[in-house]
């Protein structure tokens, strides 16, 4: 139905212009023909361009059939068009999950850093190339909270916020499965190279996201204790009930003398205060000039993402009143997101408070 192809559309593009891995929107079609959900709704086509679209799913789909052979052309080719450089290896198959590994967790890790929740990510949504694909009932985290979840399908959590860097572990575990009759004829021994390399995952998705982390508050270096500095502050904003895009975007303000705007974010501010100290301490230690740092601060945190409401009114307004105008204007503004525009206030500010949690449904 046309509103989920919007939904695809708009996040989609609003990640590429993040910084995000992501497929592409080349366009959204109406067929003239209507869909029957809840009531009838509009129908629509959703085309996108992508590096690729096998799925780790593709590859068990043959695994499954015990197709071995099917397995290995699809593995070649995947080596062949994706990652070049683990051919010439001595154990390409080895290589190439060791390459899906590392994409994976680099863009799981950006997903965290943004605050965006997928919604159904299994292994069928989850690329190969390591682009975000399959929006489907994806949504941007308000108030900080790892247990959020938006999937109306996903009762018990399995895609929450905090749930994500652990599913990609278990969805590189089901390709590594796919590949053990590639790596070695002993099983045995094909299941232990492969899980040494499975093992690599959290620590890989660690280093990109604390890598990230750092940025986002400004920091230059390394230091010991930079990601117990990152988990306190994370810990203060979910005490706090803190917007998670606007405290980090409202952090460099305090840079140059006016913490208001990000202390009123929270619903205690006395917390972050402390907090806050601790960290210009930190920051004193990279020698950075306090423009520098908040330039540096801006390039990373968006001021505007795709605002759940947002989105919905861009949605309602095109789907019921066939009026795309709130949708573009919203592209508009996504397609910049780091830039501070006067006259887009709205676009920024998180969503009213509503009694009813906000859900969001797949449709396709």
């Amino acid at each position: 139905v046309l509103g989920p192809v919007l939904r695809e559309y708009i996040v989609s593009e609003a990640m590429y212009s993040l910084g995000v891995p992501t497929t592409r929107a080349l366009a959204a079609v109406t067929t003239g023909e209507k869909v029957m959900r809840e009531r009838p709704f509009p129908g629509a086509i959703f085309a996108r361009v992508a590096q690729s679209h096998v799925r780790v799913g593709t590859f068990q789909f043959f695994a499954a059939r015990k197709d071995t052979e099917a397995v290995r052309f699809l593995a070649d080719y995947v080596i062949a068009r994706h990652f070049p450089d683990t051919e010439s290896g001595s154990q390409p198959y080895l290589g190439l999950l060791r390459a899906v590994v590392s994409q994976q967790a680099k863009l799981v890790a950006r997903w965290q850093l943004v605050g965006f929740i997928h919604g159904v990510m299994n292994t069928d949504n989850t690329s190969i190339a390591g682009e975000t694909i399959d929006y489907g009932p994806c949504a941007f985290m308000d108030s900080y909270a790892p247990g959020t979840v938006f999937s109306s399908i996903d009762t018990r959590g399995r895609y929450a916020y905090a749930n994500q860097p652990l599913i990609l572990s278990w969805n590189m575990a089901r390709l590594g499965e796919t590949l053990i009759p590639l790596v070695y004829p002993d099983k045995d021994r094909a299941i232990k190279v492969l899980t040494e390399a499975l093992q690599r995952v959290q620590p890989l998705y660690k280093t990109y996201w604390l890598a990230g982390m750092r940025t986002k508050i400004g920091l230059s270096t390394e230091d010991a204790d930079d990601l117990e500095l990152v988990n306190e502050l994370l810990s203060v904003m979910e005490a706090g009930a803190a917007d998670f895009t606007l405290v980090f975007r409202r952090l460099s303000q305090t840079l140059c003398g006016d913490a208001a705007p990000v202390r009123q974010l929270f619903d205690d501010p006395g917390a972050f205060d402390i907090w806050a100290q601790r960290w210009h301490d930190r920051l004193a230690k990279d020698k950075m000039t306090p423009e520098a740092t908040a330039q540096a601060m801006d390039r990373v945190n968006p001021i505007y993402i795709p605002r759940n409401h947002k989105v919905e009114e861009a949605l309602s307004a095109a789907v019921d009143m066939e009026d795309m105008a709130p949708f573009t204007d919203l592209l508009a503004v996504l397609s910049h997101p780091f830039d501070e525009v006067t006259g887009n206030e709205t676009y920024a500010a998180p969503a009213p408070f509503a009694a009813i949690p906000y859900q969001t449904f797949c449709g396709t």
